[in-house]
C-alpha cells in the first residue's frame, strides 16, 4: 500500500498478489511444490546454482581450486532456475531446506555431505582443501570476519536497497533512503579497508574476497540493480581498484559465467562439466541445443 496512513494489521495475512517482481516464487512456507529429482554427474562435487552473486562465489572458488591444481576439486554445475521455482523441487529441498541457491553435495563420503549458504560452502571447501583460509589464527580469524560480514551485510544490500531501488511495484522514498545510506555506509567499510591493504583480509588473496567481489563488485559497476551512478560509485576509488584486479583473475572469469542463463552468449554457460566446456558449451557454441 503507499497510503502514509497504513497501519497493519492484528494479524498478518499473505496476499500473493503483492510482492512485485518475484512475488510468484515468495511464499511464508517452507517445504518442495512439486516433486523433481536432482541430477547427479560424474565428479564427486555436485552443485546446483545459478549466477547469481551468491551463486558466483562458490563457482569462482572452485575455479581457483582448479587453477592451483588441486586435486578432487573438479565439479558438475547444475542450473536451478529460480524465476521458475526449481528451488522448490523436492530434490533441492533435500539439500537445502531453506530453498536457496548454492547448494552443495559432496559425494566423496559416505554418507555424502550437502552445504547449503554461500559462505559455509566457502568456509567448507577452503577448509576441505586447505587453501584460501591462511592457518595462521591471526589472518585466518581476520578472512572470517569478512566473511561473516558480507553473510550479515549483502541482505541490506539485496533484500533491501536492491528490492526497493529496483524490484518493488512502487518506488518508496522512504526504504530506498533508508537503505541507500546503508549500502553507503558498507562500501566506505570497505573503501577504508582497501585504502591499507591490497585484499580485503590483508595482503593474500581469501574467501573473504570471493564472497564480497560478486556482490559489491558488481554493485560499483552497475552490473547489479543499475545503481552506480545513484551511489557514486566512483567515489569508491579503493573498492574499484581491488573490484577491477579481481575480474581479471581468469578463475574468476570462468566462475562468473557457470549458470549463467542471462546476457550475451558468450557469457552464458548453463552446465558445467568439464573444463572443456568454457571453450566447446557457451551458448554462442551450441545456441538453443542444450
Amino acid at each position: 500500500m503507499t497510503d502514509a496512513t497504513y497501519a497493519p494489521p492484528k494479524v498478518w495475512k499473505w496476499d500473493s498478489e503483492s510482492g512485485g517482481r518475484f512475488a510468484n516464487i515468495n511464499r511464508p512456507i517452507a517445504g518442495p511444490t512439486h516433486d523433481k529429482e536432482l541430477p547427479v554427474g560424474k565428479h564427486p562435487l555436485q552443485l546446483y546454482s545459478l549466477a547469481t552473486p551468491n551463486g558466483v562465489k562458490v563457482t569462482v572458488m572452485l575455479e581457483e581450486l582448479l587453477a592451483q591444481g588441486f586435486e578432487g576439486a573438479d565439479y558438475d554445475a547444475w542450473p536451478i532456475r529460480i524465476t521458475e521455482g526449481e528451488q522448490f523441487g523436492s530434490g533441492f529441498v533435500e539439500v537445502n531446506p531453506n530453498s536457496k541457491i548454492p547448494a552443495l553435495m559432496d559425494h566423496s563420503s559416505d554418507p555424502a555431505i550437502r552445504v547449503f549458504e554461500s559462505g559455509s560452502i566457502l568456509l567448507y571447501l577452503a577448509e576441505k582443501f586447505d587453501a584460501f583460509l591462511p592457518r595462521d589464527i591471526v589472518r585466518r580469524t581476520e578472512t572470517l570476519n569478512w566473511l561473516f560480514w558480507q553473510m550479515g551485510s549483502a541482505p541490506m544490500l539485496g533484500g533491501g536497497f536492491g528490492h526497493f531501488y529496483a524490484y518493488a511495484p512502487e518506488k518508496y522514498e522512504y526504504p530506498i533512503n533508508r537503505y541507500a545510506m546503508e549500502v553507503k555506509r558498507q562500501l566506505d567499510v570497505l573503501d577504508r579497508q582497501l585504502a591499507n591493504s591490497r585484499y580485503i583480509a590483508g595482503d593474500e588473496y581469501t574467501i573473504a574476497d570471493m564472497a564480497i567481489w560478486p556482490w559489491y563488485g558488481a554493485l560499483v559497476k552497475n552490473k547489479v540493480y543499475e545503481a552506480a551512478e545513484f551511489l557514486e560509485a566512483h567515489t569508491y576509488a579503493h573498492v574499484l581498484r581491488w573490484t577491477d584486479e579481481i575480474a581479471q583473475r581468469p578463475a574468476v572469469k570462468r566462475g562468473r559465467i557457470v549458470n549463467r542463463t542471462w546476457g550475451e552468449p558468450n557469457t552464458q554457460l548453463h552446465e558445467r562439466h568439464d573444463a572443456s566446456d568454457f571453450e566447446t558449451r557457451t551458448q554462442d557454441k551450441i545456441g538453443d541445443g542444450e
